[in-house]
């Protein structure tokens, strides 16, 4: 593992454990070059992922990434980050498992809006209105008055 402070090629691992949700190897290293400490984080991937945009562009599927957006939605709710985690982990752990390589953009965003639906109404609104390209501020009403209605059922 290549050293992130002096880039010296060999580290030694001075401590394994696995994560608080289990979907990960958390490991504390020290560089043998400059003896910093940092910490790298192991994860099972059962297959490489795509994911298709809209215009026809195709780029790999990056955890961190969706990780980002759901973060982004949910700042400042009372969602803790672990849950944020085991949603994201939760999501690539079915698209991995579906069998295609491939995913479209918009099946990813259905997964985090059902995932979010559940989680916190206001994080699933704002998600919503990037992933749906809210225009105007009657689509937030509209959208949000679906939400009320549907949490009235």
């Amino acid at each position: 593992m290549r050293c992130p402070f002096c880039g010296h090629e060999d580290s030694q691992v001075k401590d394994s454990r696995p994560t608080d949700d289990g979907a990960a190897i958390r490991r504390r290293r020290q560089c043998e070059g400059c003896a910093a400490r940092f910490t790298t984080f192991e994860r099972i991937q059962l297959r490489d992922l795509y994911v298709l945009k809209s215009e026809d562009k195709r780029e790999p599927f990056d955890r961190e990434k969706l990780l980002r957006s759901v973060s982004i939605a949910a700042r400042k709710r009372p969602i803790d980050a672990l849950r944020l985690e085991k949603l994201v982990s939760s999501i690539q752990r079915q698209l991995e498992t579906q069998g295609e390589n491939e995913i479209p953009s918009k099946r990813i965003g259905e997964l985090v809006m059902e995932g979010l639906k559940g989680m916190d109404s206001v994080a699933y609104i704002r998600f919503a209105s990037v992933y749906k390209d809210f225009r105007e501020a009657r689509d937030f009403e509209e959208f949000a008055g679906s939400v009320t209605e549907a949490g009235k059922n």
